[in-house]
């Protein structure tokens, strides 16, 4: 059995596609819109350039991701995904770039189990927390 998180994005899953590849090193292995499905005849000409499936990876997990319907989009709650990074530089590094436009809930900064932990909503409504943990004894 294996666990993929799936995202849903109000119109703008290309965009956030692009940015992750940019911001994470996240290549889109697969993308599929609506447009080139069977289905393409029943929907709105609008929907046909929105995506109805991607896949990308984040290290070695892959997120997959589509455009809600407008009717269907709602801001994400009762998850966040996690990013464990080995340095606190590069810990610092994504947390400032996925920042871009973001809505800072806890800033980057030092705890009693990270080197550097940070939770933000970023630009496309996804929360993050951003891990750098400590070696136990440290």
């Amino acid at each position: 059995m294996k666990l993929n998180t799936y995202l849903h994005f109000a119109g703008n899953c290309e965009e956030a596609i692009h940015f992750y590849e940019k911001v994470l090193g996240a290549p889109c292995t697969m993308l599929l819109r609506f447009g080139e499905t069977p289905e393409a005849a029943t929907l709105p000409p609008e929907m046909h350039d929105k995506i109805t499936h991607a896949r990308f990876l984040v290290g070695q997990e892959m997120l997959m991701a589509s455009d809600a319907p407008p009717d269907r989009s709602k801001s994400p709650n009762g998850f966040s995904l996690h990013l464990e990074l080995k340095t606190p530089e590069e810990a610092e590094r994504i947390f400032h770039a996925l920042s871009e436009n973001a809505q800072i809930t806890m800033p980057m900064g030092e705890t009693y189990w990270a080197h550097r932990f940070g939770m933000l909503r970023d630009k496309f409504g996804m929360p993050w927390l951003i891990n750098c943990v400590k070696s136990p004894g440290s």
